[in-house]
């Protein structure tokens, strides 16, 4: 099912895990949401591909890899991404640059950006850091 002329379902709930990764009709709808009014726009102002590291988690699969489960992964209102020769934090300023309503944009560790839609669009900007081998998130994007 194609969500968006550049995203896909089958691209959003792509697991390495080895469980069924299977939405709901309403985390359907979140998913389109997210690709609608983030994803493709960004796609569309960098002219190259945004890559989906992880988007929707079933239960399972957010618990097998670690997520916490108010994590916005579980509702398909967020997605890890990447784009080829660009850095994580250049991404995640492009993506506020753009004004896009995001909830959350999270540069995380210096590989990926967590970007997510939802109802709240708190425009959250925010560092993820290992200290003391734990996950800090610091306001801002450092």
């Amino acid at each position: 099912m194609r969500l968006t002329s550049n995203f896909s379902l089958a691209e959003l709930t792509v697991t390495t895990t080895g469980i069924a990764n299977i939405p709901t009709p309403s985390e359907i709808v979140h998913l389109r949401n997210l690709a609608e009014k983030i994803l493709q726009p960004l796609r569309d102002d960098l002219r190259r591909p945004v890559l989906v590291n992880s988007a929707f988690r079933s239960e399972r699969v957010n618990r097998a890899v670690g997520g916490t489960a108010t994590s916005q992964h579980r509702l398909g209102q967020a997605a890890d991404i990447r784009v080829d020769g660009m850095t994580s934090r250049a991404l995640a300023q492009r993506i506020v640059a753009l004004d896009l309503p995001f909830d959350q944009v999270i540069e995380e560790f210096g590989r990926w950006v967590h970007v997510s839609y939802g109802p709240r669009h708190r425009r959250q900007e925010l560092t993820a850091v290992k200290r003391g081998g734990r996950t800090v998130y610091e306001g801002g994007l450092s």
